[in-house]
C-alpha cells in the first residue's frame, strides 16, 4: 500500500491563531509549527502569483527533511488562458520558482486545478496537452470543478499520461463533481472542500465557500476510500481546505486518528 500523507490548504491563516496556532505566534513562525504537525502542505500562494525561488527555499529550509508540498499551478495557466500558447506562457517562470523544492526532493506534485467553467472541449484538452508537456516531468494531478469532466474517457487520458486524478468533497451540487475514489497515477489526491451548499455560488467572501466543519461520522465515509485508494497508488495526498477558523487542521488531525484506527 503506498503511504498516507494528510494535510491542509495553506497554512498562513490569522484566524488559526487560537484555534490552531499558539496565541502570539508570530506568522514568520506559522509555517514551522504547522510542520510539526503535519508533515504535508498545499500551497496556495502560487495561483496568485509565481513566487520568487528564494522565497520557495525559505518553505524548504523551514520544514523538515522529508516534509512535501503539493504547490498549485498559477492562474494564468489554469484559468486566464483563452488557448495553449497563453497557458504555458508563464510556465518558465514558474519551474523556475519551484527550482529549490525539486533540487530537495520536496515537491509531492503540481495541482492543476480548474475553475467551474473549464468544461471538456477541444479547446481545454488542447490546453493540457500543452500544460502537461510544459511541466514534464513534474508529477502532475487536475481537479476538475465541472461534473461534465465525470467520463470514463478522461479518465483513462490522465491514466495514460500518468497524471493524478483530483477525488473532492464538496457540496451535493448537479454541475460539481460528486465524491468519487478515482486513482490514474502514482500520486492520489482527495481534497476536502467541506459542504457548504448554501455558499458555494452565493456568497460575499470567497472563504464563506469554506466555511465548514466535517463531522467525524463524516470524515469516517472517506476511511475506507482512502485506504483502497492508497492499494492503488505510491502515494496518496490529502488535504482540507475548509480552513476558515482553523476547522482544516481539525478536521485533519482527525482524519488522520481515523485512519490510524484502523491500521
Amino acid at each position: 500500500m503506498g503511504e498516507i500523507r494528510i494535510g491542509c490548504s495553506g497554512f498562513s491563516y490569522d484566524d488559526w491563531i487560537g484555534p490552531f496556532y499558539p496565541e502570539g505566534t508570530e506568522k514568520r513562525d506559522f509555517l514551522e509549527y504547522y510542520a510539526s504537525r503535519f508533515d504535508t502542505v498545499e500551497i496556495n500562494v502560487t495561483y496568485y502569483r509565481i513566487p520568487h525561488p528564494r522565497m520557495v527555499q525559505g518553505w524548504v529550509d523551514r520544514t523538515p527533511e522529508g516534509f512535501l508540498f503539493a504547490v498549485k499551478a498559477n492562474k494564468q495557466m489554469t484559468h486566464e488562458a483563452d488557448d495553449p500558447k497563453e497557458a504555458v506562457a508563464p510556465v518558465r517562470e514558474y519551474l523556475d520558482a519551484l527550482g529549490p523544492m525539486v533540487d530537495a526532493g520536496r515537491l509531492g506534485c503540481v495541482l492543476l486545478q480548474f475553475p467551474w467553467s473549464f468544461r471538456p472541449t477541444h479547446q481545454a484538452r488542447d490546453i493540457l496537452e500543452a500544460l502537461i508537456e510544459a511541466l514534464e516531468p513534474l508529477p502532475l494531478v487536475c481537479e476538475f470543478r465541472h461534473a461534465e469532466w465525470v467520463r470514463g474517457t478522461v479518465k483513462r487520458w490522465l491514466s495514460n499520461r500518468d497524471v493524478g486524478y483530483c477525488c473532492v468533497d464538496q457540496p451535493d451540487i448537479d454541475s460539481l463533481m460528486p465524491r468519487e475514489s478515482v486513482v490514474t497515477a502514482s500520486t492520489g489526491y482527495i481534497r476536502f472542500h467541506g459542504r457548504n451548499k448554501e455558499k458555494w455560488f452565493q456568497h460575499d467572501e470567497a472563504w464563506e465557500r469554506y466555511d465548514y466543519r466535517y463531522s467525524e461520522q463524516e470524515l469516517a465515509e472517506w476511511v475506507p476510500r482512502a485506504r483502497e485508494l492508497a492499494q492503488e497508488c505510491e502515494r496518496l495526498l490529502v488535504y482540507f481546505n475548509n480552513h476558515r477558523s482553523g476547522q482544516a487542521p481539525e478536521n485533519a488531525e482527525v482524519f488522520r486518528e481515523l485512519l490510524a484506527e484502523m491500521e
